[in-house]
């Protein structure tokens, strides 16, 4: 199933790294700029922090995908829950390493382990998910139908390099 799928993975891995960044720096950073009305997931710093991402993310995978060999829904796909695993994985690497950081034990570091499992068992995490994939995977549906609708050519052209037969003679 994943031969058919060519993907520059050193390629995806920085490009969305890079996207990673954006998404939690920058769009995090615009948005804070909004006042807060009040807490829970359906505040509008948070519903415009998700768009935004999607947003970024739709950039990126286009980004990724000018130099792909092969855009399809299966690649965006990949590509999406490439930058979701990434995003996760630089979560609790950015968690473990601040905890070190901070306290210099490594008992406290091997505590981050197990509260991570429910830290990753929210809505956040299904957002994540969310704003990861399914730009990601519309592009690439997007690509894969622009690429199958046929070109339409002027039928005279055909006329003019068709080898003479004795039937037009």
């Amino acid at each position: 199933m994943m031969n058919n799928v060519h993907m520059k993975w050193e390629r995806a891995f920085l490009i969305v790294f890079f996207g990673n960044y954006i998404i939690n720096n920058v769009i995090a950073g615009i948005v804070s700029l909004i006042p807060s009305n009040g807490g829970g997931l359906w505040t509008l710093q948070y519903n415009l922090y998700v768009l935004l991402a999607a947003i970024t993310v739709g950039v990126v995978t286009w980004w990724y995908s000018r130099r792909a060999p092969l855009q399809t829904l299966q690649s965006g796909i990949i590509f999406g829950v490439t930058g979701f695993v990434v995003s996760v994985l630089t979560t609790l690497v950015s968690g473990m390493s601040s905890v070190l950081a901070q306290t210099g034990s490594l008992s406290q570091l091997v505590q981050v382990l197990p509260r991570f499992g429910p830290f990753l068992w929210n809505w956040s995490t299904l957002y994540l998910l969310g704003f990861w994939v399914i730009p990601a995977a519309l592009f690439g549906w997007w690509m894969q139908k622009k690429m199958r609708k046929p070109m339409m050519s002027n039928p005279m052209m055909h006329q003019a390099h068709a080898p003479m037969t004795s039937e037009v003679m």
